[in-house]
């Protein structure tokens, strides 16, 4: 929303927060066109704001004029998440698609979702592709990486990472896998199933990363390991991407969207093709530097300004 505020000085934006995050807004610095407002009224707008936009898929009064953005819907498509979180998520949904006038999904598969999930009219709904943030410096050639394959996401079952340490376990001795984040639902499976693998002592689970931490590992790892079962964007492909990391990713959900041909795209729901690209990439400088230049030329196509200009174009077409 800064990147809104920056673009457009001759608007004011009141950036509303909900009660237990006002307080930690306080940190944070804010354009000199925005302010602060607390979110606690039931169908109005905080002040004299024209326009609500709902950063995510919760609206919870009508407003005279209001967007939601839809990130994903995999709560709703799959068994991801607890049975309450569910039901509350999906509630959440439904009523957002119903009350906003305009609907922004992050990608065309999340368009989709909206409508077959949602059953929302397609004329409702503006397609904005998230931006990734390029690097100032670049990023560290292949022969100064080393023989790690990195994961970025939590620890949970959509993440597929079960699949993706049966299909390292493949690889030859002297790579390491390293699976960066915080643990989520179905985490005790995953890392029990990790705890059983032959190669455990290859496998390394920092848990949470720090900015500068998660861009070392970036500039260590020799391949992006990224074959989620269900993604709204994938923002970690873009990534990996614009730190020169080669990406095998899924071929489905919205990761292929993001990825075009920049990335070796896999059935993850197979484990064998899991591995055969992982080898690909392991056996081959070749491969690697072949992904890498598409990669980094693929986030030339996301930009953050992109997404600010396209999400003020929906602002002006719904006043």
């Amino acid at each position: 929303m800064a990147g809104l505020a920056l673009q457009h000085p001759e608007t004011s934006f009141q950036f509303a927060y909900r009660s237990h995050a006002l307080r930690r807004s306080l940190r944070e610095s804010l354009p000199s066109n925005a302010s602060r407002a607390w979110l606690h009224s039931r169908g109005t707008l905080p002040g004299s704001a024209k326009l609500f936009h709902s950063l995510n898929q919760r609206l919870d009064s009508r407003f005279p004029k209001a967007i939601a953005t839809f990130h994903d819907l995999f709560v709703i498509s799959g068994e991801y998440s607890t049975e309450e979180f569910r039901a509350r998520f999906a509630a959440q949904a439904r009523a957002a698609a119903e009350r906003a006038d305009l609907l922004i999904a992050v990608s065309q598969f999340t368009a989709s979702q909206l409508t077959d999930l949602l059953g929302v009219d397609p004329g409702r709904i503006r397609v904005i592709h998230h931006g990734v943030e390029v690097p100032t410096v670049a990023p560290p050639p292949d022969s100064s990486r080393e023989n790690l394959i990195l994961h970025v996401g939590a620890i949970q079952k959509r993440k597929n990472l079960a699949r993706l340490v049966a299909a390292f376990e493949a690889m030859p001795a002297g790579w390491r896998l390293v699976l960066a984040g915080s643990q989520g639902f179905g985490a005790t499976e995953i890392l029990e199933r990790i705890a059983r693998s032959p190669r455990r002592a290859d496998i390394e689970l920092p848990g949470y990363v720090t900015d500068a931490q998660l861009n070392d590992l970036y500039g260590r790892a020799r391949v992006f390991a990224f074959p989620s079962l269900d993604e709204g964007f994938g923002m970690p492909v873009l990534d990996a991407m614009a730190r020169g990391v080669p990406v095998l990713t899924s071929s489905g959900s919205a990761l292929s969207e993001v990825a075009g041909d920049a990335a070796y795209l896999v059935e993850v729901d197979r484990t064998e093709a899991i591995v055969e690209g992982l080898r690909m990439f392991g056996d081959s400088e070749e491969q690697r530097q072949k992904f890498r230049v598409r990669g980094l030329r693929r986030t030339t196509e996301f930009s953050w300004t992109k997404a600010v200009e396209a999400t003020w174009a929906v602002y002006a077409e719904l006043l």
